[in-house]
């Protein structure tokens, strides 16, 4: 990819991600009812990596998978993610956060934070992580 091509879609990426913050910003303005948040998985990312939710409200995460390969989404802290480096769960959906997301396909979850502060998400399938699927949610 050449520098000019690697710029926009940097710049895309800020834009996509400021756009979607303010979104969520405007949403969470209006009242205390479900919001949605799409997530896109594209070439072992997600898109947004960098999002902004507010505190209590009903987060409709819908993960589209565009890869033909299963991924998972697993948000929490630094102690969550541990676990699930070493852990051996082949598949999620007992917990909101903790989703696998099969190639092609779309899931969604809904998940309410009690709390504030910074979590992240991360696929943990082998490799996935090392190769950058990973993001940062803010809870304010």
């Amino acid at each position: 990819m050449n520098d000019a091509r690697r710029r926009l879609t940097v710049v895309a990426g800020v834009l996509a991600a400021l756009t979607l913050f303010v979104a969520v910003a405007a949403a969470s303005e209006l009242g205390s009812g479900q919001i949605t948040v799409d997530i896109r998985i594209h070439h072992s990312r997600y898109e947004p990596s960098v999002l902004t939710v507010p505190l209590g409200r009903p987060i409709r995460f819908v993960f589209h998978n565009e890869d033909p390969i299963e991924h998972e989404w697993i948000v929490g802290d630094a102690q969550v993610h541990e676990a699930h480096r070493t852990g051996t769960e082949q598949r999620h959906g007992e917990r909101p956060t903790e989703v696998s997301i099969p190639a092609l396909g779309t899931v969604t979850t809904i998940v309410t934070f009690p709390a504030s502060g910074p979590l992240l998400y991360i696929c943990h399938l082998p490799g996935h992580e090392a190769y950058g699927m990973a993001g940062t949610l803010t809870i304010r």
